[in-house]
């Protein structure tokens, strides 16, 4: 059973740091490419980060460029996002995904999301 776990999510202050976490289990996990996505209230979800199967390449939407980034362990199941000077734009729900291929965005598991809030 592909279980996803995100961690990480929090109420910060604007222009601060959280770092995501996800774990991944039921799947070999070294095989897919992996995402994050984030919905906010009233908005489409939307693609934040990409990283392929082995870290090598990574995606940014033009939002995070240089704010965040993806990162993952393969020998711990595990990816990340940090998340730097965050934005009052940058509140949403975010969500772990594994794609169903090794290097594009084809979302075919989900996890079950973890709240980030930007607030002062």
């Amino acid at each position: 059973q592909v279980q996803l776990v995100e961690s990480g999510g929090a109420l910060v202050h604007p222009g601060g740091s959280l770092r995501l976490s996800c774990v991944a289990s039921g799947f070999t996990f070294s095989g897919y490419a992996m995402s994050w996505y984030r919905q906010a209230p009233g908005k489409e979800r939307e693609l934040v980060a990409l990283i392929t199967f082995t870290g090598r390449n990574t995606n940014y939407a033009d939002s995070v460029k240089g704010r965040f980034t993806i990162s993952r362990d393969n020998a711990r199941n595990t990816m990340y996002l940090q998340m730097n000077s965050l934005k009052s734009e940058d509140p949403a729900v975010y969500y772990c995904v594994c794609n169903s291929n090794p290097i594009s965005d084809s979302p075919r598991y989900w996890g079950q999301g973890t709240q980030v809030t930007v607030s002062s």
